[in-house]
């Protein structure tokens, strides 16, 4: 069985161990064609808490971590800092 990964950006930082992760997806308005943005926040769990906010990282689906934390950070793909 695959795990699921998404991509998306850190937006907070501010709990131990854990960020909040917001993945954009492009979808189209069925009636209008219109593309339109979603966005769903994520909250993933960051072991060594490297990340930082405007992070760009890849998480997957791992076991249920707390209430709301089923995600983990698996790696950061580009640093706000660049």
């Amino acid at each position: 069985m695959t795990t699921k990964e998404r991509i998306g950006q850190v937006v907070s930082d501010k709990m131990d161990k854990t960020v909040v992760v917001a993945v954009e997806t492009r979808v189209q308005h069925k009636k209008y064609d219109k593309i339109m943005v979603r966005t769903q926040r994520y909250k993933a769990h960051d072991e060594e808490n490297n990340c930082k906010v405007g992070d760009r990282v890849k998480i997957s689906e791992t076991r249920p971590l707390s209430k709301t934390k089923r995600w983990i950070v698996a790696d950061i793909l580009s640093s706000s800092q660049d």
